[in-house]
């Protein structure tokens, strides 16, 4: 059995949201203005993508706890889903609406709960988010490209 590190998950599951989801635009561990800070986060036209990294049990009962997650609104990602060791989760566990992504031995992600379909406008798994926090992670991300870039006027 293999145990995966956080930063190990967060790099399989910006891969998954690259290659299997189709998001265009992707950032891991980003730290932004906003409490919440995504392990992953990915867009892909007018929908939000958040994926939380849980390594341990104790991690994933401590996430449950947080301010955005008690009140979902707060929060940010039109769809949600933690990612972790197959089992390590139970889908049974997991608050509404979440998803549930498993990584096996071979750091292959595979959907096991959550919107199975690519009709995510009409999904029941979308959930009402902070769409003002989402605008300051996008604003960071653009910052910071245009920093990379060499612009000045950022």
């Amino acid at each position: 059995m293999i145990t995966f590190t956080h930063s190990e998950l967060c790099d399989i599951g910006e891969k998954y949201l690259r290659k299997t989801i189709g998001c265009k635009v992707t950032a891991k561990e980003i730290k932004s203005m906003i409490n919440e800070e995504p392990d992953v986060i990915g867009f892909k036209s007018c929908h939000s993508f958040l994926l939380e990294a849980k390594t341990s049990k104790s991690d994933f009962l401590a996430d449950k706890k947080k301010p955005f997650r008690i009140n979902s609104q707060e929060g940010i990602g039109d769809f949600r889903y933690y990612i972790c060791e197959k089992g390590l989760i139970k889908i049974e566990d997991l608050p509404p609406k979440w998803g549930l992504i498993y990584v096996n031995q071979k750091c292959k992600a595979r959907l096991v709960c959550g919107n199975k379909q690519n009709v995510y406008s009409v999904s029941k798994w979308k959930m009402k988010k902070d769409i003002n926090a989402e605008w300051y992670i996008l604003f960071s991300l653009a910052r910071r490209v245009c920093y990379k870039l060499g612009n000045k006027y950022y």
